[in-house]
């Protein structure tokens, strides 16, 4: 049984999974660009093209910063900026054919290094990952 009281375990989980989540961040298909920046194309990836001020929000930063964020990416030519189709005061954002291939190059990398690092592991550690898993993403997503 567990005998960690629940500071230390949140402590020692905590930093586990920052250091996991940084080690994961460091396989990516382009080494220049930043945390930030990625983030936003996974973004666009997952959920479609979406407005400034709702990748502000999903992002947790300012529209301005976003913005900045947005006009490297479209000079980068990583995303789109176009009219909305039903409110042309809107500018919607989406993710360019580029943008696609560095996700898609930079998610197989991050699988690529997990399966490998899984792959060393005991099947019995790899049951119990599966098991924790679940539990881990329902943290996650409070």
């Amino acid at each position: 049984m567990l005998s960690t009281v629940p500071n230390e375990l949140a402590h020692t989980l905590r930093q586990t999974v920052l250091r996991l989540a940084r080690r994961v961040r460091a396989e990516r298909a382009d080494s220049a660009m930043s945390d930030g920046k990625l983030s936003v194309l996974f973004v666009l990836m997952n959920e479609g093209a979406q407005t400034l001020g709702s990748l502000a929000d999903s992002e947790r930063v300012t529209p301005p910063s976003m913005n900045r964020t947005i006009n490297a990416l479209v000079e980068q030519g990583f995303v789109t900026r176009e009219s909305d189709a039903t409110d042309g005061r809107k500018v919607v954002i989406d993710i360019s054919d580029a943008g696609r291939r560095l996700v898609k190059e930079t998610r197989r990398r991050r699988d690529a290094w997990f399966s490998s690092r899984l792959a060393a592991l005991t099947p019995e550690e790899r049951d119990l990952l599966d098991a924790a898993a679940p539990i881990l993403r329902r943290l996650a997503d409070q």
